[in-house]
């Protein structure tokens, strides 16, 4: 795997100096419509590079218990835990993504692949194929301007997703989203894959 530039201490940093303007202080409609069509709450959730954490606190309190959320950086997890004092803190992870060794029914991406090093996309799509079970989904959001060597954020287009994820995933939707925020407008994907 090759190194990313993007270390714990580049996001700490960001963190702390409040510099970090993907944060839209709440949860993505995208993400949040797609919540609110899960019927089962039973499902293992993971949300990598979760940052303050909108949508695991929307999961927590409609009632997703078995929700686990990821980032490298410290301060957005002690953000979270001041905000939803309540949620388990051994659902609570600090450590790089690559590292996580554990099963889920579904992992939701929200600014997190835009935010790793492009040469990393290879590897994200194998890791998120290996924490998923069978038939495991991965759904979210990736962004829609031309990539370049300026980020994070980082870009890509339709054509190139496919080719990259299709490998290990089924690729169910991926669209244009029709409701993201006016900020957002024309620049987000709407996706589900399926594991193979």
């Amino acid at each position: 795997m090759k190194k990313n530039r993007f270390t714990e201490l580049y996001w700490e940093e960001r963190y702390l100096k409040e510099t970090t303007g993907w944060n839209i202080g709440e949860i993505s409609r995208p993400l949040k419509e797609y919540i609110n069509q899960l019927e089962d709450k039973s499902l293992s959730i993971l949300i990598p590079g979760a940052g303050n954490g909108y949508e695991t606190e929307y999961l927590w309190l409609s009632g997703f218990k078995n929700v686990h959320m990821l980032d490298i950086a410290r301060q957005p997890l002690l953000n979270f835990s001041t905000r939803v004092p309540n949620f388990p803190k051994q659902q609570l992870i600090n450590d790089d993504f690559f590292n996580l060794e554990m099963k889920f029914d579904l992992i939701l991406e929200q600014t997190f692949f835009c935010a790793l090093e492009p040469s990393l996309r290879k590897d994200y799509a194998q890791k998120m194929s290996s924490l998923l079970r069978d038939k495991g989904k991965l759904s979210g959001i990736l962004f829609n301007f031309e990539l370049t060597e300026q980020g994070p954020p980082f870009g890509g287009d339709i054509k190139s997703y496919k080719i990259l994820f299709e490998k290990y995933f089924k690729i169910k939707t991926l669209e244009p989203a029709y409701n993201s925020i006016e900020q957002r407008k024309d620049k987000e994907l709407f996706f589900i894959f399926e594991k193979k």
